[in-house]
C-alpha cells in the first residue's frame, strides 16, 4: 500500500527529471503542510533570562509559531503546569496537550506531537551546553526527558539539536 506523505522510487525519479526546481518546490511544499499542522505554543520566561529568546528563534526556525510571555514568578508558572522540580530549568512552554519545559530541541517536539505519547512533556533539565539556546563552547550530551506518567524516563539523548 502506497503511503500518501512518503514519495515512492517513481515520483522522485521524475521529480529529478523535471528538474531541481520542480523537486526543491515539492520538498518545500511538504514541510509547510508538515508545518501548518503545528499547533501555536505559548512560551513562559523569566524576563530577566536571554538564552529564552535563543531557544524561541530555534522554534522559529523549525516552523513553530511562538508567543513568549513574560512571568516574574516562573516557579508558580512550573507548578500550575506540573513541571516536577528536578526537571526544572529556565523557561516553560505549552503546546497542544503538552508542556515543554527547558531547552527541548524542535526534533523532540515534532516527534512528541506525532507520537503523542502517554506523559505530561519534555524536559532538558538544566541548560546544558550546545542546546538550542545554549549554543556556544563544547556542546554537551544531554538527556530530553518524557514526564507525567510515573517516573521520568528517557524520550532522547542529544547533543547540540541532534539525536545522538
Amino acid at each position: 500500500m502506497e503511503n500518501p506523505t512518503r514519495p515512492d522510487r517513481r515520483h522522485v525519479l521524475g521529480w529529478l527529471a523535471a528538474g531541481p526546481a520542480l523537486l526543491v518546490s515539492v520538498i518545500s511544499v511538504r514541510a509547510r503542510a508538515f508545518d501548518e499542522t503545528l499547533p501555536p505554543m505559548m512560551v513562559f520566561r523569566d524576563p530577566n533570562c536571554a538564552c529564552c529568546h535563543y531557544w524561541v528563534e530555534h522554534l522559529q526556525a523549525h516552523g513553530f509559531t511562538v508567543t513568549v510571555h513574560e512571568a516574574p514568578n516562573m516557579k508558580a508558572v512550573k507548578t500550575r503546569l506540573g513541571v516536577p522540580a528536578e526537571l526544572g530549568s529556565c523557561h516553560t512552554g505549552e503546546i497542544g496537550d503538552y508542556v515543554i519545559e527547558g531547552h527541548v530541541p524542535a526534533v523532540a517536539i515534532q516527534r512528541l506531537l506525532a507520537e503523542k505519547p502517554k506523559g505530561r512533556g519534555l524536559a532538558v533539565p538544566g541548560m546544558p551546553i550546545g542546546s538550542p539556546g545554549m549554543e556556544g563552547g563544547t556542546p554537551e550530551v544531554y538527556e530530553v526527558m518524557l514526564f507525567g506518567d510515573g517516573e521520568p524516563r528517557s524520550f532522547g539523548r542529544f547533543r547540540e539539536d541532534r539525536p545522538v
